[in-house]
């Protein structure tokens, strides 16, 4: 007899899916898959089978995929199927068979979940597939995550048959004379995962025969202790995690109070793409490296006086934008930039993103760009100049703020105002200023 109950209850108590839910069957037409295919007929729930041939062992995967549309025949079920050219997609991705075969299929079965109507997708992942996924975690290096093993679910993907061992699965294929197809690429120990189940798992079971319950203990340990980082984590995030705008800035004193330093700060950082290498060396510059910069692909880390800044990058950098003298409205960057032409002397006070400007003094065509080494100017109600720089660091600007602030340059290279800040006293409106251009900023 097939174990049923033991099946539905595993459903049941993981909240799989239920009897009201369309299930896409992944069978590869092995004794694992084979088995998911019965259990859930046997089960009565709502099912079709999908079958990925990767072409890679000749007329073995045309047989394969012939016997697994006979099986969806025989258990009066809808069958999905493809064929990939998988040694070409490894070799124009540079990554290895095995990871080009996975690529494919789970992109193919969530495809075909979404265009078919299915809820959930179900693989044939048992116990000792979540032991070799932990011992290969082990080898390539992991956090607490990577030492679960793999989860009954996770999001649309549902693993059914997580309460069998591959001995167990073997003893119910053989007692109920289920037929199945054997892949002989599966005795290959080329291949790292089979590396693995053929040659270490052997050997651990030397030394403990009941590594499979080991295993399962140990796997239900890190789960609990991963829920109870994940909480900690979630703790820290509302404590830390100031947001300002779009970036959030993040105590440099509080930060030190946090023990375990580098497993919460990795756990902190880790969505936003940064690794185990930067979060070390971000921690040797707290409070000592202002101004240093810790990059991800997608964001930045910023060291910034007590704080730290954590901004998204630039899609693209702000390139310079040009002004003509006709020219009503300039974008740069997340700004416009409106200038107006007024035959009065009229100075904009009250308002720091609009300057008053001597329009006599101005040659065009005019210039906005982003802030340069070197760049100087003479402050509004100085006269003598200060490097841009400079006057950041007195403005308390930090750095990831620096590099978005336009500057309005003149066509003599003069810098004639830093955006939203200051305007250069040599362009400012006097009693002799005739005419006045006003230049306004507005952030999209």
């Amino acid at each position: 007899m097939l174990p049923v109950k033991q099946f539905t209850d595993f459903i049941e108590q993981n909240n799989l899916f239920n009897h009201n839910n369309k299930i896409l069957a992944a069978v590869s037409g092995g004794m694992d898959s084979v088995l998911l295919a019965h259990l859930l007929k046997q089960g009565g729930f709502n099912f079709g089978v999908a079958h990925c041939n990767f072409q890679l062992r000749g007329e073995e995967s045309v047989n394969d995929q012939k016997f697994c549309e006979q099986l969806a025949t025989e258990l009066g079920v809808l069958f999905h199927s493809t064929c990939f050219n998988t040694s070409k997609f490894a070799t124009s991705e540079k990554i290895s068979i095995q990871m080009a075969a996975r690529q494919l299929r789970y992109q193919w079965f969530e495809q075909i979940r979404q265009q078919s109507l299915y809820d959930v997708i179900a693989v044939a992942h048992h116990q000792n597939d979540a032991i070799e996924t932990i011992l290969l975690n082990l080898v390539r290096g992991t956090g607490i995550a990577g030492l679960h093993g793999i989860l009954p679910k996770n999001g649309a993907l549902t693993r059914p048959l997580l309460f069998l061992t591959r001995e167990d699965i073997e003893t119910i294929i053989k007692e109920n004379e289920i037929s199945f197809v054997e892949d002989s690429s599966n005795a290959s120990a080329k291949y790292t995962r089979n590396k693995i189940r053929l040659e270490v798992i052997p050997k651990l079971r030397e030394m403990n025969p009941g590594i499979e319950q080991t295993f399962k203990n140990t796997l239900n340990h890190f789960k609990e202790l991963e829920f109870l980082l994940n909480e900690r984590v979630a703790e820290l995030k509302n404590k830390l995690f100031v947001a300002v705008g779009t970036d959030i800035y993040l105590s440099i004193d509080k930060i030190r109070e946090i023990e375990p330093k580098h497993l919460l700060l990795f756990n902190l950082f880790k969505d936003f793409g940064f690794n185990e290498t930067s979060i070390d060396d971000l921690i040797q510059t707290l409070g000592k490296h202002a101004g240093r910069v810790f990059e991800s692909a997608t964001h930045k880390i910023i060291v910034d006086r007590d704080q730290l800044i954590l901004t998204a990058k630039e899609s693209r950098p702000i390139g310079p934008a040009v002004i003509q003298k006709n020219d009503k409205m300039v974008s740069f960057g997340a700004f416009t930039l409106a200038v107006l032409h007024d035959d009065s002397p009229l100075i904009v006070t009250n308002n720091h993103m609009a300057a008053s400007v001597d329009e006599e003094l101005l040659l065009y065509p005019l210039t906005l760009r982003t802030w340069q080494n070197g760049d100087f100017f003479y402050p509004l109600g100085m006269k003598s100049r200060k490097k841009v720089s400079d006057f950041f660091v007195d403005q308390k600007i930090p750095l990831h703020e620096k590099d978005k602030i336009p500057l309005l340059i003149n066509n003599n290279n003069e810098i004639i105002w830093i955006g939203a800040y200051r305007l250069n006293d040599r362009y400012k409106v006097t009693d002799k200023t005739k005419k006045v251009t006003i230049f306004e900023l507005t952030k999209i």
